[in-house]
């Protein structure tokens, strides 16, 4: 076990690292003929991260593109050609059908040989992209030349020479390349990569999510041991277990353990499956699949049905008679396994959906180790009862008997899967653009399935399940009671959302504000500046710190944050009142009024062309960060003033990611 953390830990530190440049791409030139030569891209990218093919529709991301700038000697056969696993699928980001590629692929360019001698220049332009953020448009350089025929040796002399070059070029100062960039404020552009991460500290977000999942996992299993199917048996297992060894207490305990560690392997196991048959990068793109979504609406539709009593999942009953007569035939450590997993097998129909939803859950994280991790939590809290009341065997005459409330818990279950459910049909939705399950639609399904829950709880609303006669007349025990008046006030609060309210408590499981047809919120804050230079001189005039945001015009969560976070009316305050906001368009294609020549991080040459280009360059060399939205707050000299932002509809995070930089810069 330790050494699955280990590998966990470093597989989590090696994630984070490579999110600032998930996609690498070299380039090579290969003589296929006396005639003919290739110019060879090869791309390597990171999980979760896909790019782009070719000949994508204008309005979508960016597609690859080469660009031919200097050819003597030389012209193109055919255009830009892409090899490797295509995949093709409808984007409900983009709104449109997109082909691109995963963990690896290939472009080239074949050129025809027509001098004694050849000269070519350019560069590929490639857009790549994972669920949550987009990499600006980046460039690749080549420039390639030889003769018009010679032998092997030769090129191999004339490609180590221009690797020589190469290397002798990515050798100058970046910071000096950038000059030309900034005139006379070169100091705007020091980079403060260092100075940033110490104030963002250990932020990781894959660490965050694990945690998430785990502890979902371990209030689904609390949940779980509270239903009908697996309450009453705990006094019953431990009462065998305790009886198995009357003369010796010590057995008894020892194989009440085995039993609970038992149930932790067989789950742990199913969340291992799991990961196994899709592996990392078909969990992550399950998020955003519209068939899968469908699928998982239908199945939490399906459990809630079964919660609400209209029919009982089960699984056959030989699989049970099967392990429970192996079980009874066997001794030891064996045994004890399998009567583990006749427990799992004989409370699926209560398990089961709760196990399903959670997958679900896990699986659409874009977490690879999400199944695992969060079956791992549901087992501990699944079989640590088992093992508690084995070394305390008193603790059994304090338990709550089991009743109808385990019924109520069922219920209300089914109440919740249900809206979840709507969860992922709004994402299909959006994929096929049904426009079905607008956003006041959404909210309308969720104040009813939330208002009916009320009344379940506060006892005006009876299923079938509840019994009958004078049970249906019993009075709702107070929790219960409680439950429903917060159940209740919740589809109150959801209310003025039909009208544009944000419903912040709603806003990651809701379509986004931009499909509701009526909608009164019109706040909006926009930039003064789009210009870096332009925007910190007028900071410096007006005496105020400086919010830069990175951001793109095909950005689908900068608009997210905008409409979610910036109209808060306290972050609109602070943005307009108390901060200089600068927004840089990193897809900005205005060309530059002269292309400028840098060299990046890892000593590749660049040539900036566009507006864009140069915001983008700017993000990575300044702030050592390659996607959008972020968001950094600066001094007059272009220093950070708190922790960076990036996409999260948290207002009270974004508010303190505000007050502290003007604390700061106050100071």
């Amino acid at each position: 076990m330790k050494k699955f953390f280990t590998l966990l830990l470093i597989l989590i530190v090696s994630m984070t690292a490579l999110a600032q440049n998930p996609v690498t791409f070299t380039t090579s030139q290969k003589r296929v003929s006396p005639e003919e030569v290739d110019v060879i891209f090869t791309g390597k990218i990171q999980p979760g991260w896909h790019v782009y093919s070719t000949g994508l529709p204008d309005d979508g991301p960016t597609s690859a593109t080469l660009t031919t700038e200097k050819a003597t000697g030389v012209q193109p056969i055919g255009g830009l050609k892409a090899q490797g696993k295509e995949i093709s699928e409808f984007d409900d980001m983009f709104g449109m059908k997109l082909r691109y590629f995963e963990n690896n692929v290939t472009f080239t360019q074949r050129y025809k040989i027509t001098g004694d001698k050849y000269d070519i220049k350019g560069f590929l332009e490639f857009g790549a992209c994972n669920d949550q953020t987009c990499m600006p448009p980046t460039s690749v350089e080549f420039s390639y030349n030889g003769d018009g025929v010679k032998d092997a040796a030769e090129e191999e002399k004339e490609e180590a020479k221009a690797d020589t070059l190469a290397a002798d070029t990515a050798a100058v100062d970046s910071l000096a390349l950038a000059a030309p960039l900034v005139g006379n404020d070169s100091i705007l552009w020091q980079p403060v990569i260092k100075e940033l991460n110490a104030l963002d500290g250990d932020q990781s977000m894959h660490s965050r999510s694990l945690w998430y999942i785990f502890l979902m996992g371990l209030l689904g299993g609390l949940i779980a041991l509270f239903t009908p199917c697996v309450w009453p048996i705990i006094p019953m297992t431990v009462s065998f277990f305790l009886k198995r060894a009357k003369d010796d207490k010590k057995k008894g305990i020892k194989d009440a353990i085995t039993y609970g560690a038992s149930i932790v392997v067989i789950y742990l196991t199913l969340g291992l499956a799991i990961t196994a048959i899709f592996g990392a990068s078909a969990l992550n793109a399950l998020s955003t699949n519209a068939v899968f979504n469908l699928f998982f609406c239908a199945l939490l539709v399906v459990f809630a049905l079964s919660f609400f009593g209209w029919f009982e999942l089960t699984l056959p009953s030989k699989w049970t008679n099967k392990v429970d007569s192996k079980a009874s035939s066997t001794s030891g450590l064996l045994s004890i396994f399998l009567m583990a997993f006749t427990l799992a097998l004989v409370s699926f129909s209560c398990t089961g959906p709760i196990i399903g939803f959670l997958l679900v859950d896990f699986a659409t994280s874009g977490n690879f180790w999400g199944p695992a991790i969060g079956m791992l939590g549901f087992a501990i809290a699944l079989a640590l009862p088992f093992t508690l009341f084995a070394l305390f065997p008193t603790w059994l005459k304090s338990a709550p008997k089991s009743g109808g409330w385990m019924n109520i818990l069922k219920v209300t279950l089914g109440f919740i899967e249900l809206a979840f459910a709507l969860k992922f049909f709004s994402v299909a939705d959006l994929a096929y653009g049904w426009r079905l399950l607008d956003r006041e639609v959404f909210l309308c399904l969720w104040i009813v399935i939330f208002g009916a829950l009320g009344l379940y709880l506060i006892g005006k609303l009876k299923f079938q399940s509840d019994g009958t006669g004078e049970e249906l007349t019993k009075p709702m025990p107070v929790i219960c009671i409680m439950g429903g008046l917060v159940s209740i006030a919740f589809a109150i609060y959801m209310l003025p959302g039909l009208w544009g309210a944000p419903c912040k408590a709603v806003s990651a499981f809701a379509p986004p504000m931009y499909t509701q047809d009526f909608n009164l919120n019109t706040k909006e804050v926009r930039a003064a500046f789009t210009n870096y230079e332009e925007g910190m001189a007028a900071a410096r005039a007006q005496g105020k710190p400086v919010i830069v945001d990175f951001t793109g015009f095909g950005c689908v969560n900068c608009r997210k944050m905008e409409a979610a976070v910036w109209t808060d009316p306290s972050v609109a305050d602070k943005l307009n009142n108390d901060f200089v906001l600068i927004s840089l368009f990193v897809d900005d294609k205005t060309p530059l009024p002269e292309q400028i020549q840098v060299t990046e991080a890892d000593g590749t040459q660049r040539t900036l062309r566009t507006v864009g280009d140069k915001w983008s360059y700017l993000q990575r060399y300044k702030f050592g960060f390659n996607a959008q939205p972020f968001y950094v707050t600066l001094d007059h000299e272009g220093k950070p003033l708190s922790r960076s932002f990036v996409y999260k509809e948290d207002v009270p995070d974004y508010m303190d990611f505000l007050n502290t930089a003007l604390s700061n810069f106050r100071k």
